[in-house]
């Protein structure tokens, strides 16, 4: 059994970190509904991966539809969460915002996802994951030295959008088992992305990180931090922080520490990294994660995407997995149950309709009326 194996979540359909938070809810173990839009899917057809939609069902309704809302409320009262990631507003004006529905269920937990939060000047204004690290302060500090660059989606959007939500929802749904009630969780990817940037700012207010790339110990500014290309155009990440590890790294690259400067002497960093660069240039990446493979150096191969589920522990530890030809991560963490890391099956849109509005305790008549009526599908 999983852990989430008596919760039951119900999505509503979107883009970005909802349908993420949604697969790790169902990887998780919990009975997760996903409302569609009445349309086939195909508004998010070669937007939203397949593997993305994973591991829970899936009933299509259109929700203008006066019965389609009523079914989408009976859906959401049976549930324990709901998570949806519309602009402020529009739930409420689908007649499902969260008053309603903690009318109907006072323990519910209303996860909602937005870039810019429910209140606030821009509040209703659109976005992408780029602008919402960029009002952060987080973009401006990644990147070269020469420009900003964003890091994929994965701050904003996943890190502090779709893990904040699920933290959200889990802490909500605690409170409401220990008898609190239900809550609205107000997830804002700019605020979450602020949040996983505690380190940097705590730093840069005790006067430790400057306002300026490559400068700092940890974008890249430290040589001992940072990225080396080999021999064969590759790449080998280090990140020997910590002194012994320090020592680590200059054993494996054949360097004295006494002909070196200090290995904090920021005035220094730019030789240190110069002599490190020269050094890393003359063996091949694969030559290199021999040296160090088993080490405490802190230092590890640059893999691409390919590469990366062929590496011996990622192999080890199942870490990724084929599913219907397309291989993609494991689920994760892991429990000392010994959770399957395969996921679930992929679903399709609409595919449990008439299973789910059964559940709900809705006739065979009345959801052929449904449909007939557009109501459904």
């Amino acid at each position: 059994m999983k852990p989430l194996t008596d919760v039951r979540i119900v999505e509503m359909a979107g883009l970005g970190p909802v349908p993420f938070a949604s697969m790790w809810f169902a990887d998780m173990g919990a009975d997760v509904v996903r409302i569609d839009r009445k349309s086939g899917g195909t508004e998010l057809a070669g937007v939203e991966p397949a593997f993305i939609r994973r591991g829970r069902r899936s009933i299509e309704l259109d929700l203008k539809h006066p019965d389609g809302a009523e079914a989408a409320s009976d859906l959401i009262a049976s549930a324990d969460a709901v998570l949806e990631g519309f602009r402020p507003g529009v739930m409420e004006r689908l007649g499902l915002g969260p008053e309603p529905c903690r009318q109907r269920s006072p323990n519910l937990v209303y996860g909602r996802m937005t870039g810019w939060g429910q209140t606030g000047p821009w509040a209703s204004t659109a976005g992408h994951d780029i602008d919402y690290l960029a009002l952060s302060g987080l973009l401006h500090a990644i990147g070269p030295a020469d420009r900003p660059v964003p890091p994929l989606n994965l701050v904003a959007d996943y890190g502090g959008g779709a893990m904040m939500l699920i933290a959200g929802v889990l802490a909500g749904l605690m409170a409401a088992r220990m008898g609190r009630g239900g809550c609205v969780v107000d997830a804002a990817m700019v605020e979450g992305a602020a949040y996983l940037g505690s380190t940097p700012y705590a730093l840069m207010g005790e006067g430790w990180w400057q306002a300026k790339r490559e400068s700092n110990l940890l974008d890249g500014g430290a040589p001992y931090y940072r990225t080396y290309e080999t021999a064969d155009g590759e790449h080998m990440a280090v990140g020997a922080i910590e002194p012994q590890f320090y020592a680590a790294l200059l054993a494996g690259l054949g360097l004295a520490a006494e002909d070196l400067p200090s290995q904090n002497s920021v005035a220094d960093w730019p030789d240190l990294h110069e002599r490190f660069a020269a050094t890393f240039l003359t063996k091949s990446r694969e030559e290199w994660s021999a040296v160090f493979d088993g080490t405490d150096a802190c230092v590890a191969p640059v893999l691409s995407m390919a590469e990366a589920p062929l590496h011996p522990h990622n192999v080890a530890r199942t870490a990724f997995v084929q599913h219907r030809g397309v291989g993609h991560p494991s689920p994760a963490p892991r429990f000392d149950d010994a959770v399957d890391p395969d996921p679930l099956p992929f679903v399709s849109s609409g595919e449990h309709t008439d299973e789910v509005l059964t559940e709900l305790g809705y006739s065979s008549q009345r959801i052929a009326r449904l449909r007939a009526e557009g109501a459904v599908r």
